[in-house]
């Protein structure tokens, strides 16, 4: 395991370790401590494994670790299913795709376009890794406004933390920042060695001072459904639920389709929107 790969596994085991404390698993919590929350000696009680071997998996030295071990130190710091999964990702490099994705991971099927020019009633667009954006329908132009963008910003991260307009986009924006940074995170942990991931945190670490607290916190999520406030400079405030889907074939990529309840006031300002827009699809 690299230094890199160990150090990514050794902070987030620390982070989840410093966010329970002692009283919440049965422990005495009298007594001074150096560093908030669970010893690394507790948590090897815990899950039934020696001190020496969890220090040397938090050290990243474990690279073979079981299912059952990775499974027992999951429940002691109450990792849920996505932080779960990234532990086994990163705790087995071996197992990570570690190539850096390069042209061909950055097409779109035709027929993935034609989908997207057939839902001309709510915004859709692909993100690739690193949460590129790779296309979009017009409806999606008109409400983010891809294709005003150099091509070089057409990314989620460098829109929410290096754009200034982000947060009179984003009504709630530090719940979006935290959202975007968590998968980015998850992105990071499949693919430790991919080198223009590791320019882009090295990018807004530098110019964002959220960021580099929100990357240091450690957080995963994938990145599945939900809902954004959005305040549009035309079309005025919308509240816009979306759908997350994987595109079959393409493990890398997504379609993010927003689903705004019909008859809603969102809706009727998207399809006002819609009959003010004639941008072409990318």
């Amino acid at each position: 395991m690299d230094t890199s790969t160990a150090g990514e596994l050794g902070d987030f085991l620390r982070s989840r370790r410093a966010r329970i404390q002692p009283e919440e698993v049965g422990l005495p919590g009298h007594g001074r401590r150096r560093v908030p929350g669970l010893r690394r000696e507790e948590v090897a009680q815990l899950a039934g494994v020696s001190v020496d071997y969890y220090i040397r998996l938090e050290q990243g030295r474990s690279p073979s670790a079981s299912d059952a071990v990775l499974d027992a130190i999951g429940r002691v710091l109450r990792l849920d299913d996505t932080e779960r999964q990234y532990l086994r990702t990163v705790a087995r490099p071996a197992a990570r795709r570690t190539s850096a994705a390069g042209p061909a991971d950055r097409k779109v099927r035709p027929g993935l376009r034609l989908l997207l020019d057939a839902m001309e009633k709510v915004p859709a667009f692909v993100l690739g890794r690193r949460m590129d954006v790779l296309a979009w329908n017009a409806l999606g132009d008109a409400v983010v406004g891809f294709s005003q963008m150099p091509p070089e910003e057409r990314n989620m991260p460098r829109q929410v933390f290096l754009n200034p307009q982000a947060r009179e986009l984003y009504p709630d924006w530090p719940a979006v920042a935290a959202e975007t940074v968590a998968y980015l995170r998850l992105d990071a942990g499949s693919h430790p060695r991919d080198k223009q991931l590791a320019t882009l945190v090295g990018e807004l670490s530098l110019g964002s001072e959220d960021f580099r607290r929100l990357w240091a916190d450690h957080q995963v999520k994938e990145k599945t459904y939900g809902a954004k406030r959005m305040r549009h400079p035309v079309a005025g405030e919308l509240t816009m639920p979306y759908e997350t889907l994987t595109v079959s074939g393409e493990p890398d990529q997504m379609l993010v389709v927003y689903t705004p309840e019909p008859g809603s006031r969102t809706a009727d300002r998207l399809a006002l929107l819609a009959s003010w827009t004639a941008s072409p699809a990318v």
